[in-house]
């Protein structure tokens, strides 16, 4: 074994590689971005020819690790918990169709959504569609688990889904690498592929099937390394701690926990070890990160169980990340306080000094003046700042891709103007759908695309947009005397202000304003690597 230290994020794909992945495929979103990147710096990415290209968005993410899968090879898709909404349709049909080779969906949730629009929970993604979910209390879990994972997908032949959260995937510890597995596969295709084609008769069939794996899987979390039963003298109190939740017990205690633990890493949830515990304990607190998701269940459907505590109760904090303070609070035990500096205070976010995005909202602000606020749709990105002082420019930020669909669905019920902003990578996510609906209707709406040639908030990942936007718009069908490109520039401001005010008032129909300069901090990285 080799000893290495990693963050969470990076213990997922160190262990991906150690167990043999052909492929990665992931969208970035904060906070499982270092997967990919960790991946397509490792050297054995280059040497072993592995596949790790950043893809469209999470549905075509999932779809593609499903095709290696399909050749018996082992992938790994990766994305933040609002990324698995957007895949969803590919996750919970990969469960209907199986898992040839290992297809393991790592999920990093965001509770306190610290780069998030909300705290859902990926653990009922995974029971929705029927398949095992791993969750790590630590970095070196998450790397074991991340093996163990590829393992089961295999023994079961159905997707697994890893879910890590914020703290563990942006926080470093020591690891223990194992030897990487030995050999791999190469392309085998499936003896039976019509568990492929999910016409309603196979579909039936493979249903029917997943449904007769689920006491297996309950099995599998009953045996599991990663779940445990730690007994306890004083049985007054129970304490259930799932994933990372796990180590703030541990610590409210040093490491000794007077009370029986039972430690849940593996879902389904462990039947017989559940049974046991609540049998030997007066009371229950559940300690996990997210939604009282493993709480519900306990208290059962007939309404609350007095004996059960959590965050459904209120014994824990309802919304938020878990913290080793609200959990000592919780078991009654001394809550450390932790110091605070004098010299550090609280500021909003901003925009990076010279970013392009401040010249295009000035230009914005001008040209929307005479009609107040209220008409501009905005999206997902750094550009989501434009709503902060001093530009204050948008006025909605919804999901990936919704500022163009309510630009259109707003001016379809007589909003004048309508303007949507949305960035270069997100459009291509998700912003080329609604606008085909726009043309194909001939809305009266003016899109205006951020192009800083990047994927910027989430650290400059390369953009499958670059260089083709103006394309993209001329194939979808908006008139190529409405698609202009700008340079969001100081110099250019009348000149931008006199092209933005024509399309927004003077148009009646579909149109796309490129506003297009590189991003400072990519621009100010390429700088530095050739010493100018």
């Amino acid at each position: 074994m080799t000893t290495t230290v990693l963050l969470g994020d990076e213990a997922i794909a160190q262990g991906a590689l150690d167990a043999g992945i052909a492929g990665c495929y992931a969208y970035p979103g904060t906070p499982s971005t270092e997967i990919m990147e960790f991946i397509q710096r490792a050297p054995e990415t280059r040497d072993r020819g592995v596949h790790a290209q950043w893809s469209s968005n999470e549905k075509t993410a999932m779809e593609a690790a499903l095709g290696v899968s399909y050749t018996g090879r082992r992938a790994l898709v990766c994305m933040k918990h609002v990324g698995l909404n957007v895949a969803a349709d590919g996750f919970v049909n990969a469960a209907i169709t199986g898992a040839i080779g290992g297809l393991v969906v790592a999920v990093a949730d965001d509770p306190s959504m610290h780069s998030s629009q909300n705290e859902q929970d990926s653990r009922f993604y995974a029971e929705f569609a029927h398949v095992p979910c791993l969750e790590p209390t630590d970095q070196q879990e998450a790397y074991d688990i991340t093996r163990h994972a590829f393992e089961l997908s295999e023994k079961h032949r159905v997707p697994v889904l890893v879910r890590l959260t914020t703290r563990l995937a942006h926080s470093r510890a020591n690891l223990r690498r194992a030897a990487p597995c030995s050999g791999e596969t190469g392309v085998r295709i499936p003896s039976d592929p019509t568990r492929f084609v999910l016409l309603p008769g196979n579909a039936r069939r493979n249903y029917g099937e997943l449904l007769d794996k689920q006491d297996a899987f309950v099995q599998e979390s009953t045996a599991s390394p990663f779940n445990a039963f730690l007994p306890g003298e004083d049985t007054s109190l129970g304490v259930l701690a799932a994933g990372i939740a796990f180590n703030y017990v541990m610590e409210s205690f040093d490491g000794a926990c007077p009370h029986p633990v039972l430690k849940i890493s593996q879902y389904p949830l462990p039947t017989d070890l559940l049974r046991r515990f609540l049998d030997s304990c007066e009371r229950i607190l559940v300690a996990e990160e997210g939604w009282p998701f493993i709480e519900n269940k306990l208290h059962g459907p007939l309404g609350p169980d007095s004996r059960i505590l959590g965050r459904r109760t209120g014994a824990l904090p309802r919304e938020g990340e878990l913290t080793p303070e609200s959990v000592a609070a919780a078991l009654g035990r001394p809550v450390p306080t932790p110091a605070e500096s004098e010299l550090l205070c609280s500021r909003p976010p901003r925009l990076c000094r010279g970013c392009p995005h401040a010249d295009a909202f000035r230009v914005l602000n001008e040209v929307m003046a005479p009609v107040g606020p209220g008409h501009v749709f905005s999206d997902i990105g750094c550009y989501t700042l434009g709503a902060l002082p001093p530009y204050s420019a948008i006025n909605t930020c919804v999901d990936m891709g919704a500022s163009i669909s309510m630009a259109k669905g707003a001016a379809d019920a007589g909003l004048r103007p309508a303007v949507a902003v949305i960035g270069d990578s997100t459009f291509t996510h998700s912003g080329m759908t609604p606008l085909l609906d726009a043309v194909w209707e001939n809305t009266p709406v003016t899109i205006l695309i951020l192009d800083n040639a990047t994927t910027g908030m989430t650290g400059g990942q390369d953009s499958p947009a670059t260089g083709r936007l103006t394309g993209i718009a001329a194939g979808l069908g908006v008139p190529e005397e409405h698609i202009r490109i700008l340079v969001p520039l100081a110099k250019h401001h009348e000149e931008n202000v006199a092209a933005l005010r024509h399309e927004v008032f003077e148009w009646d129909g579909p149109s796309v304003v490129v506003f297009q300069r590189e991003c400072v901090q990519t621009l100010a990285r390429k700088r530095k690597r050739h010493g100018t």
